[in-house]
């Protein structure tokens, strides 16, 4: 464990990153593809790859490529920024805490419905996870899902994977979250939140799996407490919310949970039907926000304070982006990401579609335990990713697919996860009995993620 505490954080990463594109410029010959317009996207023209001069990079790019990489990334920086602000205003109204707690408490006061319960709230957390995406709020949710889970006669291990495998597994099948999904539709230039259809199947499918999962271990040390993993351990069972801590579902927030719904509804039908792109997203969540002041009747001045912590929060994502989109830079002035992209296409060539779409996944999943930033691993790999779905004549949706896979399912096994770790510290759950409970659900999704890339290649046209 001491190995992970000491691995360096994402922008240490990525700027170590940019000195190796550096080097690689130096190394790599230069080249370049023709470019065409195709239904407003940019494309590269087939077999068009060509050599061009050297444009080695040096100092100058890496002290300057940061804020190339912020001006280049400036509109999606600034989506993130104001949607975290919007979003930061309606946490504090404490509306969606109220009503996850308020479902929480009707289940502990209905022990007759014990077999709903869990999968009902593992659904809850799954639809926060692909529609909103939630993360960061899972550690104030373990403070009550754990003694929910020994309430019911349970361990810690399943009140920590209520919001853990529940959030995860709704990151993986996002269907309109704005920070995984809208960030990589709008880098791949392709329409935000469309193919949402296909994606809510992939949400159930995913949403069923982690249900049944913690379910039957529930199941298990029902019948046995000798089956938790954690039988034997001295595990303090003294984790506890106070009650002045869980907000109260009052006629207020009920009509802003009402107003978060209809947001959905609206947002789902604006992108499908009037090609809503950021700006319209934006402006809907922006809009969301004033409205929960207005309803929750928050000062003016609570609500600028709100909104501001909340991009003050957005901070360390929005730098992650602009450095990784800076790597572009370095790259393109240097003029070897086509070379790049040739020599992968050239390789993959004679390889069947199916094999492309899942070693596309299976990169991602690689690459997040170093970046275990959604919305920085989509400005880092789409621009490389959505090109290269063209060359292997694969839709730029399912290059979006295979990157939500990789970045949803393996953040709830991997040490470099900050929300994974602290929900477990916070649990005081091992992190090898976590990883013995999670790694075959996680190579249970990883498998079905594999084989749902596959419908969209040949079932319809995607």
């Amino acid at each position: 464990m001491r190995l992970f505490k000491k691995f360096p954080d994402t922008i240490t990463i990525i700027l170590s990153i940019s000195i190796l594109f550096i080097l690689l410029t130096w190394i790599i010959p230069a080249g370049e593809f023709d470019k065409e317009i195709v239904n407003g996207t940019e494309v590269i023209v087939a077999n068009s790859y060509k050599q061009v001069s050297s444009q080695p990079q040096g100092l100058s790019a890496f002290l300057t490529s940061p804020i190339k990489g912020f001006v280049s990334a400036s509109f999606v920086i600034a989506f993130v920024f104001l949607v975290g602000g919007a979003f930061s205003i309606l946490a504090h109204t404490g509306a969606i805490n109220a009503g996850l707690f308020n479902v929480i408490k009707i289940s502990e006061k209905k022990p007759q419905y014990k077999v709903f319960i869990l999968p009902f709230i593992v659904t809850l957390f799954s639809l926060a996870g692909a529609t909103f995406g939630m993360s960061e709020e899972i550690l104030v949710f373990i403070l009550i899902t754990i003694p929910l889970s020994q309430a019911l006669g349970y361990d810690a291990i399943v009140g920590a994977a209520i919001p853990i495998l529940g959030t995860g597994v709704g990151f993986a099948g996002a269907f309109t979250n704005p920070f995984t999904i809208g960030i990589a539709q709008g880098i791949a230039q392709i329409p935000i939140f469309s193919g949402i259809e296909y994606r809510l199947v992939v949400w159930l499918i995913f949403t069923i799996i982690a249900c049944i999962a913690i379910s039957r271990y529930a199941r298990k040390i029902d019948k046995d407490p000798r089956k938790s993993l954690l039988y034997g351990l001295e595990i303090d069972r003294t984790i506890v919310l106070k009650q002045d801590d869980i907000p109260e579902l009052n006629n207020q927030r009920k009509l802003i949970l009402l107003a978060l719904m209809l947001a959905l509804v609206i947002l789902i039908y604006g992108v499908n039907v009037y090609e809503w792109y950021i700006n319209e997203i934006a402006g809907l969540f922006i809009g969301l926000g004033i409205i929960a002041a207005i309803i929750y009747k928050m000062p003016i001045s609570k609500a600028i304070s709100a909104f501001i912590e909340g991009a003050k929060e957005m901070m360390t994502a929005a730098l992650i982006i602009g450095l990784a989109k800076g790597l572009l830079v370095i790259a393109q002035d240097g003029k070897i990401i086509d070379t790049i992209l040739n020599s992968v296409a050239n390789m993959a060539g004679d390889t069947p579609k199916y094999i492309s779409v899942e070693l596309m996944f299976i990169f991602q999943s690689c690459l997040n335990f170093f970046i275990p930033s959604g919305s920085g691993q989509a400005a880092l790999t789409m621009p490389i990713m959505a090109p290269l779905s063209d060359l292997l004549g694969i839709s730029r949706q399912i290059a979006v697919l295979a990157f939500q896979f990789g970045d949803g399912l393996t953040n709830m096994i991997i040490p470099t996860s900050g929300v994974t770790m602290g929900a477990l510290s916070i649990a005081k759950i091992p992190y090898n009995k976590w990883l013995k409970f999670i790694f075959p659900i996680v190579l249970i999704l990883s498998v079905a993620a594999l084989l749902l890339l596959l419908p969209p290649l040949y079932l319809f046209q995607w």
